[in-house]
């Protein structure tokens, strides 16, 4: 009798719990130990306007690259489709993996957050021994895949590696040892590196996403204005008073007077500015047309890159390129939307540092070519031309879509 009523009395406990694991659908994570679920997860549809906004950025995008780099192609490689025909390539690529991450289980990265981080260090570190080109050392020469900057993976690193640790460490933020330490360690070896090369505006782009983070993270007001205040005053100390970054101080005195004409060295060192202008300028409201473009004749020294925005002022006028900023403030919007309505704080985390990372580069963008900031390499995307940036971008945006899934939006 005693037996049957022991095992009378257990029976029911045991059902309970298994009835609760059972009815849990969300992956959790204890102590950073992931318990099951699936790779690949289709619980709902992916978010049809963001993946609409993405793809329509990236046709305008396909379309201004040509525009802007055929004569420039035709000049100096002997095809007016050097460029687009590359681009295009990596366009359908990094579609391809934009759909394909988006039906990954974005839970998974948890993994993958330190290896990639560790990744990251080692690309930044062999960058340093590559040959130099315009007297930096940026690129890695992948062949016939062309160049790769691995501070484009660094950005990627940085914002997986914060929303890992902020997410487990999340109660624990307004301390110290979890809420600023890791993170000043992680930022302080990438600029370290990024200092290296050096590459002032990657180096702006992750002070300024780490910032973000750390902030949508809740860290102490006290803590972030002390370190981020730091960190703007080492970064502000190496440009005005190293010589690794005197470079950096000339565009800054070029930038306060691009039109000058007191030597030919300030005059040299603000053409490119100057050129952008003239192409602003001469966009007006409605654009001199689509493919009318002057300034893109070799006036303005690679259009395809980063003063790509310059040409589609021209081209567009003032109305296209507010269609286009509108555009871009959209993506970020819905972006940020669809975060904030992650089923959890590693997804919100992931998802917003990924789109901020995009409105934080087309603000940087066009800052510079209207000469709002002083000139740096900032490139603008979806526009800009880069065939393993742009497949970078679009497998981020695939993260994003992949967030979506679980997010309770309306995605229609």
């Amino acid at each position: 009798m005693t037996s049957t009523k022991k095992k009378n009395d257990t029976a029911p406990r045991r059902s309970r719990k298994d009835e609760a694991n059972k009815g849990s659908k969300e992956p959790t994570f204890t102590n950073g130990i992931r318990k099951k679920f699936r790779i690949f997860s289709v619980r709902s549809g992916m978010d049809m306007p963001f993946l609409f906004l993405v793809l329509t950025l990236l046709v305008i995008g396909l379309v201004m690259l040509f525009s802007a780099s055929y004569a420039n192609a035709y000049y100096r490689h002997g095809s007016s489709y050097f460029f687009i025909s590359r681009q295009a390539v990596f366009a359908v690529l990094g579609v391809t993996a934009m759909i394909f991450i988006s039906y990954f289980d974005y839970h998974h990265l948890h993994k993958f957050a330190i290896p990639i981080l560790l990744l990251s260090f080692m690309m930044l570190a062999l960058v340093l021994f590559m040959p130099r080109i315009n007297g930096v050392h940026r690129w890695i020469d992948l062949g016939p895949l062309g160049q790769f900057q691995p501070s484009e993976l660094s950005k990627f690193a940085v914002i997986l590696v914060f929303a890992h640790l902020i997410s487990l460490n999340f109660k624990r933020m307004d301390t110290f040892r979890y809420g600023v330490l890791p993170y000043i360690l992680i930022l302080g070896a990438t600029v370290g590196l990024l200092v290296l090369e050096p590459h002032i505006s990657a180096t702006v782009i992750m002070v300024l996403l780490a910032a973000v983070m750390l902030f949508i993270g809740g860290v102490r007001l006290r803590w972030f204005g002390l370190a981020f205040g730091g960190a703007g005053a080492a970064v502000a100390y190496l440009v005005l008073f190293t010589q690794k970054f005197s470079y950096a101080n000339d565009r800054i005195v070029a930038w306060l007077d691009p039109f000058s004409t007191a030597s030919k060295a300030i005059m040299e060192d603000t053409w490119q500015t100057r050129q952008s202008l003239y192409a602003i300028g001469s966009g007006g409201l409605l654009g001199l047309g689509l493919g009318q473009s002057r300034q893109k004749y070799l006036y303005l020294p690679e259009p395809q890159n980063d003063f790509i925005f310059a040409i589609v002022c021209e081209e567009l006028g003032f109305i296209g390129a507010l269609i286009i900023i509108i555009l871009f403030a959209m993506l970020v919007w819905r972006g940020i939307t669809i975060s904030l309505k992650a089923k959890d704080k590693f997804g919100m985390l992931l998802g917003i540092g990924l789109v901020v990372q995009v409105g934080l580069q087309v603000v940087l963008n066009i800052a510079v070519v209207t000469n709002t900031i002083p000139n740096t390499g900032i490139s603008l995307p979806f526009f800009s031309y880069g065939g393993t940036s742009l497949v970078i971008l679009l497998s981020e945006m695939g993260i994003v879509l992949s967030i979506s899934r679980t997010s309770s939006i309306e995605k229609t």
